[in-house]
């Protein structure tokens, strides 16, 4: 049977196999199991923070990008709110400035934080491939690749759970991010999980989705890969180079 020929999934067969992604979920990667389990050290921890704000400062960028992109008035007014949570708005700092929080949680200063001095060549490539893929794509697939999301409130709530028990230096005010994005997340869920299931009708479509979920899951496979090479394996970049 040739790919023409493939009969598409139906709407509900379709989520039911971006769901079943959530194998490849970095929630996996024996980082975050480290992490899940309480057996992250505290440079190691803080390791984590530190790059994974990279990330956390290219979102907006990601999202800004989808809308440039994006013709859609209606469309464009709810992605919108995507920016406004990370970047903040009057009455909400947001979420850039939650995660400095969490940063400062675990020992860092805001300077060490907002510098990227931390942040792993990897880290950094992953992250700038996922920015350059929803400034290069047809804006329904830059917004469908945000799918990833469909995982994260099971990740957030692990970190509420687990955090306090395990890691009970970390202050609390460091937590308001994994809060935030609790509903947030969900609600992000809804709509790029609508305009997904709207727009990819074909089997060939859907089954292009599924790559492109699978290329968001790499970028968070790629960045837990590189932190623990750094700081498990403690290995990082160039550490066989003398200096």
């Amino acid at each position: 049977m040739t790919d023409v020929d493939k009969k598409a999934w139906s709407r509900e067969e379709f989520e039911a196999r971006l769901r079943g992604m959530e194998k490849y979920y970095h929630v996996h990667h024996p980082y975050h199991i480290l992490m899940n389990e309480g057996k992250l050290t505290k440079e190691q921890l803080q390791g984590w923070v530190a790059n994974r704000y990279y990330y956390q400062v290219s979102i907006p960028l990601k999202d800004a990008n989808i809308l440039a992109n994006c013709p859609d008035r209606e469309t464009r007014a709810k992605w919108i709110q995507r920016i406004l949570d990370h970047d903040g708005h009057p009455g909400d700092p947001g979420g850039i400035e939650a995660w400095i929080q969490l940063g400062i949680a675990v020992g860092l200063t805001r300077e060490e934080i907002t510098s990227q001095q931390f942040v792993l060549p990897g880290v950094r490539f992953a992250v700038d491939a996922y920015v350059n893929f929803a400034r290069r794509s047809e804006w329904h697939e830059a917004a469908s690749s945000s799918l990833t999301e469909l995982f994260a409130p099971k990740i957030h709530q692990q970190r509420l759970d687990n955090w306090p028990e395990h890691y009970p230096w970390v202050e609390q005010e460091g937590y308001v991010y994994f809060r935030k994005r609790l509903t947030e997340a969900r609600r992000d869920v809804e709509h790029g999980l609508e305009i997904t299931l709207d727009w990819y009708k074909t089997r060939a479509q859907q089954e292009r989705m599924l790559q492109i979920l699978q290329f968001k899951l790499d970028v968070l496979w790629t960045m837990a890969d590189a932190m623990y090479m750094a700081y498990v394996n403690k290995m990082p970049p160039y550490f066989n180079i003398d200096k």
